[in-house]
């Protein structure tokens, strides 16, 4: 596992350099120029300059991209030019946020999702599995935005019980912050379950067709203990898999679902970003998210052999 571990994390850091030369260079391909819009209606000459001279931009790009770099090495990914704070203080105090309502969110899919799967899989044809594949597609292709307005008009415009925007942070008022995050995370949490029960649902139908499972049962074990110990725990790769994708992809910020509720998430943060050309917190924030998805893949390639021991880590 050591030896699995290191050899991954080697093939990391090159990818990492490619992802931080990409984000760069197309950064640089937008059109205009950002001293220009930076330096507001008036656009004085000198602050025009003086802009040139801090963000480098009369430097040629791999100039450029090396002072980037060489701050992001040493934990400095700039300075956001609007609120003149610095990106990696940004970063670290939005990320909370985001990572609690990622968190609610996988939650309610796990418990949704799998539960469905493994249902529709064993009632296969039966109205159970019809049920079961009517509420994934209902989850499919209803938009979040429309969820999130309809869930605010019953459960705090109609009924009153849950805040119908705002954050609270857990360390001001636990239950409150708990209210606030519970509609937006069923949200998130909703599409995420849809898929993860078709996931599911599809590598259960493969794994109780196959022989050992067949064999369990000849055997007379219990059928829960071949549907949960001998069948599940073989299903599980491409739910981890995707589990791992989808967390990454909650982890880069919802955007409509925390524009709906005003969250003050990363979907906020890179939203106010782009439209106010606010260059260095594009960067830090889509750094960050490609840096998180890289790791949340490592952290999937290991619970893929936690999970089956039939897997071993050669075949990685």
């Amino acid at each position: 596992m050591f030896t699995f571990l290191v050899r991954r994390i080697a093939t990391i850091i090159p990818t990492l350099i490619f992802v931080s030369v990409l984000i760069f260079a197309l950064q640089q391909l937008l059109p205009g120029d950002p001293a220009v819009i930076l330096a507001g209606e008036e656009r004085d000459p000198n602050v025009v300059a003086y802009l040139h001279e801090k963000l480098h931009l009369d430097e040629p790009f791999p100039v450029r991209y090396y002072y980037w770099i060489s701050g992001v090495l040493h934990g400095d990914l700039g300075e956001s030019l609007r609120l003149q704070r610095p990106v990696l203080a940004l970063i670290l105090e939005k990320l909370p946020v985001t990572i609690e309502l990622a968190s609610f969110a996988i939650v309610i899919a796990l418990l949704i999702g799998i539960p469905a799967g493994i249902i529709s899989a064993v009632k296969r044809n039966t109205a159970w599995d019809y049920g079961a594949n009517m509420i994934a597609l209902w989850g499919l292709s209803t938009p979040n935005f429309w969820l999130g307005i309809m869930l605010i008009l019953l459960f705090s415009v109609t009924l009153g019980w849950l805040p119908a925007s705002g954050f609270v942070s857990p360390f001001e008022n636990w239950r409150a912050n708990v209210a606030s995050l519970v509609m937006p995370a069923f949200v998130l949490g909703n599409a995420i379950a849809a898929v993860l029960m078709r996931h599911t649902r599809s590598a259960m139908l493969q794994v109780l067709s196959s022989d050992y499972v067949r064999t369990a049962r000849a055997k007379g074990l219990p059928e829960t203990g071949v549907v949960l110990k001998h069948a599940l725990r073989n299903a599980l790769i491409p739910v981890i898999t995707l589990g791992a994708l989808e967390l990454g992809t909650l982890l880069s910020g919802a955007v409509l679902t925390e524009q709906v509720f005003t969250i003050p998430g990363f979907g906020k943060l890179i939203v106010d970003a782009v439209f106010n050309r606010d260059y260095a917190v594009v960067q830090g924030v889509v750094l960050f998210t490609a840096t998180a998805y890289i790791v949340l893949n490592l952290v999937a390639d290991v619970a893929y052999v936690l999970v089956n021991p039939r897997i071993r880590v050669g075949d990685l």
